[in-house]
């Protein structure tokens, strides 16, 4: 059996064996999304600049961890060296039954304290019982995670360091709203924190609610930038989706207040069919152009490359059907970046890039 290198940049699908290269760390933090370890790691950054004593933490993407000899290796290398062990497993043990028990088994034997978190919003009664924090405590950090988003992110950060002994300020998981403002820097803006430009056309920025869940939101920082820049006054709105009709109409309300003299759109789909009745949308009484702006899941390095333009999936999701509510196409504003290492939590990072010009 050999062993590989983890390499930043690289997709591994747990076939072969791996080093993730990590030292121990005070919380090590497992999870199966980028987009949480993006969010935790961006939280622990803004936490450690304040503060240069936070414990250490570590995060990786379990699914790194699928051979059974990455497991024993990561078990001796970084947890054994942990205080707290948290792990948010999506589809319940039995999708990474090798780890759970090896995580358990040593965590127990170690007297590390283990919090197993269900990967989804549905309770895993299994998981709570194979934790060893106190069930409140396992249900707060999933919470944190349900809900997403900086602030959570923070608070799951600073709840967890009160396991171990420190001295935090945290807070109860707090909901995010199926839509509302945002704004970089800024926990739940509302219209009186935006810049006042009244004398600049507004461009109204309608984007998915799980990027500000991840704080994967470079590439909504770099258009309000941009719009600023153009002498314009950016209104960014997320939406889980415009389909939610409580996300739908928070969106109709908002620009409705602040009318937009043109809307960017960056949610894919459409909510009309080909050849229906066209469908009501949360922009009907926007009397603007809405330009439908494209979020690529693919890398840029590829686009360049290639000469086929944007995937399949991309035109799909991005082109087709958005032009069938009535959206005028201008192109891709991002691409899905390389992982990048994050030196302070030890973690390859996958978040979206901006494409600047």
């Amino acid at each position: 059996m050999h062993l590989l290198a983890a390499q930043p940049g690289l997709i591994d699908d747990g076939s072969e064996a791996v080093d993730l290269g990590q030292t121990p760390g005070d919380i090590v933090i497992l999870s199966a999304a980028d987009s949480e370890i993006a969010a935790l790691a961006a939280a622990q950054e803004r936490l450690a600049a304040n503060d240069p004593q936070v414990p250490r933490i570590r995060l990786a993407n379990l699914m790194k961890l699928g051979h059974n000899m990455s497991v024993d290796l990561y078990l001796d290398a970084v947890i054994d060296g942990a205080k707290l062990v948290i792990v948010r497993l999506l589809g319940g043990r039995g999708y990474w039954p090798y780890g759970v028990e090896q995580i358990t088994a040593r965590c127990r034997a170690c007297n590390i304290q283990l919090a197993w978190l269900p990967g989804d919003d549905h309770p895993d009664a299994e998981l709570t019982t194979l934790s060893t924090t106190p069930p409140d405590a396992a249900h707060r950090l999933w919470q944190y995670c349900v809900q997403g988003g900086p602030a959570n992110a923070r608070s799951f950060l600073q709840f967890a360091a009160s396991l171990i002994g420190g001295d935090t300020d945290w807070r109860e998981p707090a909901p995010l709203m199926r839509a509302g403002l945002y704004w970089p820097g800024q926990d739940d803006p509302d219209l009186t924190d935006l810049p006042a430009r009244a004398d600049r056309p507004r461009a109204a920025i309608i984007f998915y609610r799980a990027l500000t869940q991840a704080a994967n939101t470079a590439v909504i920082d770099a258009l309000i930038d941009a719009l600023d820049n153009c002498g314009l006054n950016p209104l960014p709105i997320y939406a889980a989706s415009l389909k939610d009709p409580v996300a739908a109409e928070i969106t109709r309300e908002l620009l409705r207040v602040a009318p937009p003299d043109v809307i960017l759109n960056a949610t894919g789909f459409a909510l009309s069919s080909p050849g229906a009745e066209t469908a009501k949308t949360p922009f009907d009484d926007s009397d603007c152009p809405i330009l439908q702006v494209v979020f690529s899941g693919g890398g840029e390095e590829a686009w360049r490359d290639g000469t086929r333009g944007l995937s399949a999936r991309d035109i799909a999701m991005n082109v087709a059907l958005p032009e069938v509510d009535g959206r005028i196409l201008t192109r891709a504003v991002s691409f899905k970046g390389k992982a990048r290492r994050n030196a302070l939590v030890e973690a390859d990072i996958v978040e979206y890039q901006p494409v600047a010009d």
